[in-house]
């Protein structure tokens, strides 16, 4: 029997705890699951919608039906995976658990025959997983919505805490904390709107996506109209055209979202990493926590180093998934197969970064020292405001005048006053120089970050 420790993935065994709404949706007990739900839905939907067509279901074997559907747990999913054994083919499996219930039954035995009526493997798998993903789909923005409320919370925070922006690594015009961390909302805000116009796809359409099978029994009847309302009551919409698979271009395209999204958490990652390591933030102590196995002085960025690595691991397999489940072979190969039964890890990994990102900014306290100091160190930054200011007052050569006095080198505060007392300007606008500052050189970074 497999013991936790013997999982391949640490998905499953060091991280499990953490990701444990997102491994529960896309188990494969999960899958197995919906795909006997979506079976027991679709033989009643044909004997409920099309009465004249298909045998009618009394409530009696109705009500039976329904307790073997709610009954579904741990030992049926066993069940199934032994039946597997036998067939070599999971969804045959699952067609099979059903008719072994049924045969014990006299009168429910009489509706074998309509066990997945009409279908090919590919319309439960597709519906199937269109559900799952769905539900991970909400499941992710809600790690989102998390990051988001605490990212909202921290640029208020810390909204009016002036920092010494870098530009090329170069001291460059002072900004706020505040509005640095809104940036990464705003980002990701924007990512998350466009995640939320994705909607899952599936067919219902049998072997080669022609209605073949149901169009035989009944040419008289709308099928893709009758198919499409069974696929609606799961919030998945029909695609109409397909080979046999469902192209899961859908599926591609929400990889590349939850991609750039991750792309976006990482560059916040590296970041908070370099701010850290010049000390513009310190890592609150954890009591117990251990930083270096042999270096007792050292804090790590461990949640955020962890956040990188695992975003990189989760684009890895959804690059690799987008580009892969686009392309299948004439009307069908099945290599997309054991691909999608993967799926879940482009979720698990980014919602275990999603974890460590929150565990991480909920560690920094900003370093008010440092951040002073360097901007006091770094008074030439105000040489924009000033060559602006000589520019607005029709000086032609502002920006030469000022590349003289600072390329490459630092001015100090009385170094800045005497060069502002120097210039040939109105008293108006020396004294608004003069009362400038590097901690006040913001600009509307404090209204920003509150926006």
């Amino acid at each position: 029997m497999t013991k936790l420790h013997d999982n391949i993935s640490p998905l499953d065994s060091r991280y499990a705890a953490k990701i444990e709404s997102t491994r529960l949706i896309f188990s494969e007990a999960n899958l197995i699951k919906i795909r006997f739900e979506i079976e027991i839905d679709w033989l009643i939907y044909l004997c409920k919608k099309l009465p004249k067509k298909f045998p009618n279901i009394s409530n009696n074997s109705l009500k039976k039906i329904l307790n073997f559907k709610n009954s579904f747990n741990e030992k049926s999913v066993l069940a199934i995976k032994k039946i597997e054994l036998k067939t070599n083919h999971d969804v045959k499996a699952v067609e099979y658990y059903i008719r072994d219930f049924f045969l014990k039954d006299r009168v429910l035995s009489k509706y074998i025959n309509l066990i997945h009526f009409g279908l090919t493997s590919e319309d439960l798998n597709s519906l199937s997983y269109a559900v799952i993903i769905k539900t991970g789909i909400s499941d992710h923005l809600n790690n989102l919505k998390s990051l988001q409320v605490l990212l909202a919370k921290k640029s208020k925070q810390w909204s009016v805490i002036p920092l010494l922006a870098r530009t090329h690594g170069q001291p460059a015009s002072p900004s706020t904390l505040g509005k640095e961390i809104k940036v990464f909302h705003s980002r990701i805000d924007a990512q998350i709107n466009s995640l939320k116009l994705i909607y899952p796809l599936a067919k219902w359409s049998g072997a080669t996506g022609n209605f073949h099978t149901f169009n035989l029994v009944d040419d008289s009847i709308n099928w893709p109209k009758v198919c499409n309302q069974f696929i609606k009551q799961y919030g998945v919409k029909q695609n109409l055209l397909t080979t046999q698979i469902e192209p899961h271009d859908w599926i591609a395209e929400l990889c590349h979202n939850i991609s750039r999204i991750n792309n976006i958490m990482i560059d916040l990652d590296q970041d908070i990493w370099m701010y850290i390591t010049n000390d513009i933030f310190k890592l609150k102590l954890l009591k117990g926590e251990v930083g270096s196995s042999t270096m007792p002085h050292k804090v790590n960025p461990i949640d955020f180093e962890n956040s990188e690595g695992n975003l990189g691991i989760a684009n890895s397999l959804l690059e690799f998934f987008a580009s892969k489940l686009q392309k299948s072979r004439m009307q069908r190969d099945l290599s997309d197969s054991t691909v999608l039964r993967n799926v879940g890890l482009g979720f698990g990994y980014s919602a275990l970064a999603i974890s460590s990102l929150i565990k991480g900014l909920n560690k920094l306290t900003p370093n008010l020292d440092k951040l002073d100091s360097e901007l006091n160190q770094n008074w030439e930054v105000l040489t924009e405001a000033v060559q602006t200011i000589m520019r607005y007052e029709g000086i032609p050569d502002a920006y030469e005048q000022l590349k003289d006095l600072s390329r490459g080198s630092s001015i100090t505060k009385d170094e800045y006053i005497d060069f502002v007392k120097s210039l040939n300007l109105t008293s108006d606008s020396k004294e608004k120089l003069l009362k400038l500052s590097p901690y006040t050189y913001t600009g509307l970074a404090n209204f920003l970050a509150k926006s």
